[in-house]
């Protein structure tokens, strides 16, 4: 399974047992990919769905009104709802049984971790909006009254960008597609969000120190080069 390349929205055991458009797979299908002994196919379907208590008829499953031929014996063959198969597939004492169960784990553990992430992102995404208003309220205090004042909280967040990312903002909104009024920090991961905010946080300190922008432009960036090179 890990071998098949995804080009649907299907999961690797989905395309592997050939899930239907409807959500359903064969018992054929499933029993051929558990490469269990085709001499039992027969048995296997009362045992593991006839009569599982588990399984309900209709929803879980139904008769596809096939016959399997070549497993060695004739069977009706059933259509297994792709949850179900499943459940049949990590259920399997075989070595692809196995194989369903590891995948499964290891989609748990992937799915813990896009959770984390999307945690993590989402406190740093909150703390960005504190901080960017930090930010411009700073500006709006310390800055001296000028026709260019307006322009210093997108000049410094272009600079920001520019130091910690290595591409301006156009390259950027290009990048990752970003539309209208959308903000570029909503494709940033929660560790470059983090790497904003504490850049953002240094600004907003050295413009209270009664720096300007030509003299913060060169401090950050000479800093970041330190820092890269460490």
């Amino acid at each position: 399974m890990n071998n098949i390349i995804e080009t649907t929205n299907l999961t690797p055991i989905e395309i592997v047992l050939k899930m239907d458009n409807d959500g359903y797979v064969t018992a054929l299908n499933l029993y051929e990919f558990l490469e269990l002994n085709p001499v039992n196919y027969a048995r296997w379907c009362k045992t593991n769905i006839l009569e599982n208590s588990f399984a309900e008829k209709g929803v879980d499953f139904y008769s596809s009104q096939r016959k399997s031929k070549g497993k060695g014996n004739f069977a009706d063959d059933y259509k297994l709802k792709v949850s179900f198969a499943k459940k049949l597939a990590m259920q399997s004492k075989t070595s692809r049984g196995e194989e369903a169960r590891c995948y499964f784990i290891a989609c748990e553990d992937a799915l813990k971790r896009v959770a984390a992430e999307k945690q993590k992102w989402e406190i740093e995404r909150a703390k960005g909006v504190v901080i960017r208003h930090i930010l411009t309220d700073t500006i709006k205090m310390k800055v001296p009254d000028s026709p260019h004042k307006r322009f210093m909280y997108p000049n410094y967040t272009k600079l920001i960008y520019k130091t910690l990312l290595n591409k301006t903002m156009e390259e950027l909104k290009e990048q990752y597609g970003v539309k209208g009024k959308e903000s570029i920090r909503e494709y940033l991961t929660a560790d470059e969000l983090k790497e904003v905010e504490t850049l953002e946080m240094l600004v907003s300190s050295l413009i209270n120190y009664g720096w300007g922008y030509d003299r913060i432009k060169e401090f950050v960036q000479q800093n970041n080069a330190k820092k890269l090179a460490g």
